[in-house]
């Protein structure tokens, strides 16, 4: 009985996020609502936002079936609601553990078609307002983060940000491999404020923006290169998350962790 006890005062000690102040953005669906709903059954206070206010509203209410959940609409791309979120988490918490950039938009069209608004999409929400959310959550980060237990930065990139797609989505892999090296940039210059900044590169996960691949391909074909035969799953995002979230991934940071059953990382 005492090493049971002992073993789980250990998992708790390392991997433990009970508490926690969490801020999840592009949340209402996919990859940032599998990610929030494991900090919210996990115990931490899980704050979630997107652009769609209903959908925001809709799925923290389905969270906080387990948890703690509040919803904060905002489309991370505009300065203006950027800085009423702020303003709105601030009336909630004095300081931010985890600030997880989800939200991220894909434009894909053949390359004599490709618009420049589509571009622009992609780069304002994939980069820029990755970029600004971070920069106004700052303060908050440095108020929680500790020289033992940081703050934590966790950007969502792709691996499309490290390999060459096939498809024609030329901005989207463009934008992720200018959120990796602004990852490691915040990194480098964060770290004396305590604040680490990390990286989880998802490879297929079935979401909207992987939906009408996975129609026109068909999951046979999908998971033909994937050395472990399935795609991603809520659980392994979440997981991979609460890791660089807890004390067990304290010490790391500009570092990449890709969740991709092997496809781009065994080529």
């Amino acid at each position: 009985m005492e090493s049971q006890a002992s073993s789980g005062n250990i998992i708790q000690e390392l991997f433990g996020v009970a508490g926690k102040r969490v801020l999840v953005t592009g949340a209402s669906r996919g990859i940032g609502q599998a990610i929030a709903e494991g900090f919210v059954k996990a115990g931490a206070r899980v704050y979630i936002c997107s652009r769609d206010a209903a959908k925001c509203e809709a799925t923290a209410e389905e969270l906080r079936r387990f948890g703690h959940c509040t919803a904060l609409p905002c489309d991370i791309a505009s300065a203006e609601q950027r800085r009423q979120m702020v303003a709105r988490l601030r009336e909630h918490e004095s300081a931010l553990d985890v600030l997880v950039n989800n939200a991220g938009a894909l434009w894909a069209a053949p390359l004599a078609e490709y618009p420049e608004s589509g571009w622009d999409k992609v780069f304002d929400l994939n980069v820029k307002g990755c970029f600004f959310i971070t920069k106004e959550l700052v303060p908050l980060l440095e108020a929680a983060g500790t020289h033992e237990d940081p703050a934590r930065i966790i950007n969502i990139g792709s691996i499309d940000a490290f390999h060459t797609p096939s498809h024609e989505t030329y901005a989207y892999p463009a934008s992720k491999a200018a959120l990796h090296h602004l990852t490691r940039h915040l990194a480098r210059l964060l770290a004396p404020r305590h604040i680490t900044a990390n990286i989880i590169a998802p490879g297929q996960f079935p979401s909207k923006m992987l939906a009408g691949t996975l129609e026109k391909k068909g999951l046979d074909t999908l998971l033909e290169p994937i050395p472990l035969k399935r795609l991603t799953a809520p659980s392994d995002m979440a997981g991979a998350a609460i890791y660089l979230a807890s004390r067990a991934g304290a010490y790391l940071t500009a570092a990449m962790v890709p969740v991709d059953g092997g496809l781009a990382t065994t080529l």
